[in-house]
């Protein structure tokens, strides 16, 4: 599972739990159960405006144990450990740093580059392909070796398959063969821009989308 993917499932599982929990609060704050003649949930205890989040007996129930305690400590490293965890995965690079680069001819010498330096020159090929308006491309760990992932938008009526193919002949052939690669898989998401339609009163001209 990709990072981006992993962060998508952690933020919406977060912002649905944090809904709910904000319109059950925002219900018995303003006392629509009673209102609307609805019942609420009974796990929760906020039912009515004059009632606490959490009662008396709620806060004193358990903290008389002697687990009590621990347990919240415990759990609350275990959150703010995730917390700096996740943190630290969003600040680190998916990818190497540094590449290194084969030198045939200079027997002894080892040449490595930056990996930054390597993807803009794929996404300056890219975009120099035809038909092409923007182009991402990265440089990420794979199983055994590096692999290629990209995405490319389309100026409107742009050809996916063409691009695949020149795609293939052209940036992934070059980093390939600079590197020194038997093989260098890539993952390439093709987004076409759809054309607006002409605005009325300007004779049919057709304007392409800006896409940044």
């Amino acid at each position: 599972m990709s990072r981006t993917t992993v962060n998508r499932v952690l933020l919406g599982v977060a912002g649905l739990g944090l809904f709910v929990v904000g319109v059950l609060v925002l219900a018995g704050g303003l006392d629509l159960y009673g209102r609307l003649g609805v019942d609420p949930p009974g796990w929760w205890p906020l039912t009515s405006p004059d009632q606490p989040v959490v009662s008396v007996g709620s806060r004193t129930h358990w903290s008389d144990q002697s687990w009590w305690w621990p347990a919240v400590i415990g759990g609350l490293v275990v959150v703010v450990a995730g917390a700096a965890w996740w943190l630290f995965a969003q600040l680190r690079r998916s990818g190497p740093a540094t590449v290194g680069v084969p030198t045939p001819g200079a027997s002894g010498l080892r040449l490595r580059l930056r990996s930054r330096a390597l993807e803009e020159v794929l996404e300056t090929g890219a975009v120099a392909l035809p038909e092409v308006d923007r182009a991402d491309v990265h440089l990420v760990r794979g199983p055994r070796h590096p692999r290629l992932r990209a995405a490319v938008r389309l100026t409107p009526g742009g050809d996916p398959a063409a691009l695949v193919e020149h795609f293939e002949t052209g940036p992934r052939t070059d980093a390939r063969t600079s590197l020194g690669l038997a093989e260098l898989p890539a993952d390439l998401r093709v987004r076409v821009v759809a054309a607006k339609p002409a605005a009325p009163g300007r004779g049919g001209r057709r304007k392409h989308p800006r896409v940044r």
